[in-house]
């Protein structure tokens, strides 16, 4: 830092949009040798994870783990409900749902992409032409990214059953919660949903590398109706395995299964639905300072409109290369690192260094938003980026709910 000490010792904070802050329990649960994978503890413990994944999804269908990011519950999702040669509808409101569909058209499966861009939400009645016109029912699913983790656009999963149902259309209803999960309202079972895939990496506050898939009785119907399924991929041992190792198709991931045990407990003991609560009053913390700083300047947020904003990442704007420039001095001298623009320009693109991402999702709480959003400014001053003023103020009258 010019003219002043380097304060970027101590611990860092990562602020990035997954993976996020582990808490320290998650971690403590891990930080132990490896257990018996044939009977015992883990055996014990695991049967209590399936029911308490449930709850975190508001469903009472079926759970199925995979040793996994998120791509691989993707993958799962679509090998167990579809075939070569058939067609899926794919909303896209940014990288992530064209991300899902490239995956689809990798296993052979016909993709109709509705692009919306990336600074807008669904046009519902785009997609209600796109299914109206689908008369012979060629469309064997929808797949909807609830939050869009490279735009910060939050989409209306509910609506989409709206539409299917106003339209009579039986195409299953997919949702992608990665970004989501534990941090956004979301209601499996009441809102029709037939598959939701996430990750652990994100609200669920382990580290990356376990995927989920959860599945209702329909979705269920269309697996048993496949001529043939990956044994890997399968979902139906996983769900309903007659021995351990079904769960996930071979060795268990011991340590991360002892940390998605303190993870659900600590989610568990604030309550799903404190939880949504949490992340929507941090989110509007983080807005109140944003929109101050861009009332003068070149700073500006991705979604403009408040109801369709992500409560656990927001998508910036500032023009290249100032995105670029605030982040790596944020890293280098307060140990603050923020996410980058992914997917909002070609990485090999001037323009995709105008881009950064805050990530506030999880184990996250006030002081830490407070701390996140001091840094940025501390940057903003440091490299004589224009910005308005009052922002901490907008913040903490914010986070004080005034």
């Amino acid at each position: 830092m010019s003219g002043s000490v380097n304060v970027s010792a101590g611990r860092p904070y990562l602020a990035i949009p997954g993976p996020s802050v582990v808490p320290d329990p998650v971690l403590q649960a891990m930080h132990r040798p490896s257990p018996n994978i044939y009977a015992g503890e883990l055996v014990e413990m695991t049967a209590t994870l399936i029911p308490d994944l449930r709850r975190v999804a508001r469903t009472a269908h079926q759970a199925a783990i995979y040793i996994s990011n998120g791509h691989g519950a993707w993958e799962a999702a679509l090998q167990n409900t579809l075939q070569p040669g058939d067609r899926v509808l794919v909303p896209s409101s940014g990288r992530f749902a064209i991300g899902w569909s490239e995956m689809a058209e990798g296993l052979g499966v016909e993709t109709e992409v509705l692009d919306f861009g990336t600074s807008a939400p669904w046009d519902m009645a785009r997609i209600a032409e796109a299914l109206a016109a689908d008369t012979a029912h060629g469309i064997k699913a929808v797949l909807g990214v609830h939050v869009d983790t490279s735009s910060s656009i939050r989409n209306n999963i509910a609506g989409l059953r709206q539409l299917l149902d106003e339209t009579c259309h039986p195409a299953l209803l997919m949702a992608d919660c990665i970004a989501s999960l534990g941090c956004e309202r979301f209601e499996m079972d009441r809102w029709g949903v037939d598959v939701m895939v996430s990750a652990s990496q994100k609200g669920l506050m382990v580290p990356p590398g376990l995927g989920f898939v959860f599945f209702n009785e329909r979705a269920a119907a269309a697996r048993a109706a496949l001529p043939r399924i990956s044994r890997y991929w399968d979902w139906a041992p996983r769900a309903n395995p007659q021995e351990f190792y079904q769960y996930f198709g071979g060795t268990a991931p011991t340590h991360h299964l002892y940390g998605l045990r303190a993870a659900l407990d600590m989610i568990h003991a604030e309550g799903v639905e404190s939880t949504w609560t949490r992340h929507a009053h941090l989110a509007r913390t983080i807005w109140a300072a944003c929109e101050a700083w861009g009332a003068d300047g070149p700073l500006r947020m991705n979604v403009p409109e408040r109801p369709l904003r992500s409560h656990a990442v927001t998508a910036l704007r500032m023009g290249s290369p100032l995105g670029t420039e605030l982040r790596m001095w944020l890293e280098q001298n307060l140990g603050l690192t923020l996410g980058i623009g992914l997917g909002m320009a070609p990485s090999n693109s001037p323009e995709w260094h105008g881009f950064f991402r805050l990530g506030h999702m999880g184990h996250v709480n006030g002081h830490m938003v407070m701390g996140l959003l001091g840094g940025i400014e501390t940057g903003l001053k440091a490299l004589n980026i224009p910005h308005g003023t009052g922002a901490l103020e907008a913040a903490a009258t914010a986070m004080a709910g005034r």
